[in-house]
């Protein structure tokens, strides 16, 4: 076995990893909730919100990443700058976050597929689907990144072609049979600029941020990619850019043309817009490329999850089993185990899809924030650190602007996404579940470390009990 990821990812492939764990179900599935909640204005406002949020991310990892381009990064910044229980927690939150969404993403797949195939439970093809994700994981590094980046190349393309369909129709370049086009800027104010109130919004930002999560994925690949510090940046920017520019753009598009009423999670709210709109068999084609999406979205997750595994392993805070690798550079053991998500979404699809959807969304959504929280936390004082031991802030490869305003900001607005869920009955239970989470990996971590020491000190008293006789 090897114990070293091999650097095959290109600047190519980590724009479009990130997109791909990016595009997914929290885009064409979870942005129905938002509206539904939030009202369209609310919506866009929301987004707009959430792009600033995952751009001083961003600038905050770009920093760390080229200074210390490792796979499975997250950790070890928190580790380093914050302390080794924050390392640790991170580590499992960030598997949480990904393992989870697995289960969302193929609940989301098979409830797709009851568009074409009613009468079949949505957990068979969530049970398929599992198996055909692990499979593209399991078999090696450079197959997986090349076939991500032409499964995020078709994603793309058809939310471009969804952003030119939708304005042509909004603007009446598109005329639909027996429709205006300016009614459909009515759904903007018709309902007031805030139907449940302002609070709706920072209710609905932790499903926003679901949306959005998966930019980090650039921080997680660091350890397999050439000439992170030529790269990493470069990706980084082009993701940011594209995610503003396609999420916006669409958000806009469907808070146009979709009611609050008519928005929700059963269906996407991309091919309810396409069905308004009454382009032929535009909504079937759209939810064909929805479903492979959202495959991508899972492909990435697994990739993220196992990666997280293994470096908690490498570093040996859990079993080493898990940082075992094949032939071909695939941690086959950490793939298998970060599987679990699978089977939350047999376990979800046969309870009630549309109800454990949201609460899986919630849960991998507290789950990433916290996540992000410590990246902007271990920037902060990583760059304080850098100071402290005569470092200049030139000396950097590359230098996120405006420290300190940038961590500052972004770990204020995390934290005001993760207070807002608290006000919302259907998302509230990711408190429930992340919080004695995240204590519980504190204690392990300690318990583990207080079992270490008393260890080496039994060690160390048997060694001179050995000596003196």
């Amino acid at each position: 076995m090897e114990h070293q990821f091999k650097r095959e990812m290109k600047t190519r492939h980590l724009v479009m990893l990130s997109l791909g764990g990016v595009i997914g179900t929290g885009l064409f599935l979870s942005s129905g909730y938002t509206i539904q909640q939030a009202g369209p204005f609310g919506t866009i406002l929301a987004y707009l919100i959430g792009a600033l949020v995952v751009y001083l991310v961003m600038l905050c990892l770009g920093e760390l990443a080229v200074h210390n381009p490792e796979t499975g990064a997250f950790h070890t910044y928190a580790h380093n700058y914050i302390g080794p229980g924050t390392g640790f927690t991170v580590a499992w939150l960030y598997w949480l976050t990904w393992t989870v969404a697995l289960g969302s993403e193929f609940t989301a797949a098979g409830l797709l597929m009851q568009r074409w195939f009613p009468d079949v439970s949505v957990w068979i093809w969530s049970a398929l689907f599992a198996a055909l994700i692990f499979g593209l994981n399991a078999f090696s590094v450079k197959f997986f990144a090349e076939a991500e980046f032409w499964f995020s190349s078709v994603k793309v393309a058809a939310i471009i072609l969804f952003i030119i369909i939708g304005f042509g129709a909004a603007f009446g370049w598109m005329q639909m049979p027996g429709s205006e086009p300016a009614p459909f800027f009515s759904n903007l104010t018709s309902e007031g600029l805030f139907p449940n109130g302002i609070t709706a919004i920072f209710m609905t930002m932790l499903a926003v941020n679901f949306a959005f999560s998966g930019t980090e994925l650039i921080g997680i690949a660091a350890g397999e990619t050439k000439d992170p510090a030529k790269n990493i940046p470069t990706a980084i920017r082009t993701t940011v850019a594209r995610l503003i520019i396609f999420f916006i753009g669409t958000i806009v598009i469907l808070s146009i043309f979709l009611p609050s009423e008519a928005a929700g999670v059963v269906e996407s709210p991309f091919v309810a817009v396409l069905d308004r709109i009454g382009i032929p068999y535009a909504a079937d084609v759209m939810n064909f490329v929805i479903l492979t999406a959202i495959l991508s979205a899972a492909n990435s997750g697994l990739y993220a999850s196992a990666r997280m595994l293994w470096s908690l392993a490498d570093k040996e805070t859990i079993s080493p089993v898990f940082a075992k690798l094949t032939k071909k550079g695939v941690p086959l053991t950490a793939i298998l185990f970060s599987m679990l998500g699978g089977g939350l979404a047999l376990l979800s699809s046969v309870i009630a899809p549309d109800t454990v959807y949201i609460v899986l969304v919630s849960i991998s959504g507290l789950a990433v924030v916290v996540v992000w929280m410590s990246i902007s936390a271990s920037h902060f004082l990583f760059r304080r650190a850098h100071r402290r031991a005569g470092g200049e802030d030139g000396d950097l490869s590359y230098k996120a602007p405006w420290y300190p305003v940038v961590p500052i900001a972004a770990f204020l607005l995390c934290l005001a996404s993760c207070i807002g869920i608290a006000f919302d009955p259907a998302q509230r239970i990711a408190l429930y579940c992340g919080v004695p989470f995240i204590a519980f990996c504190y204690a392990a971590y300690y318990v583990r470390e207080s079992m270490k020491k008393k260890r080496g000190i039994k060690h160390v008293q048997q060694t001179k009990s050995i000596q003196s006789h």
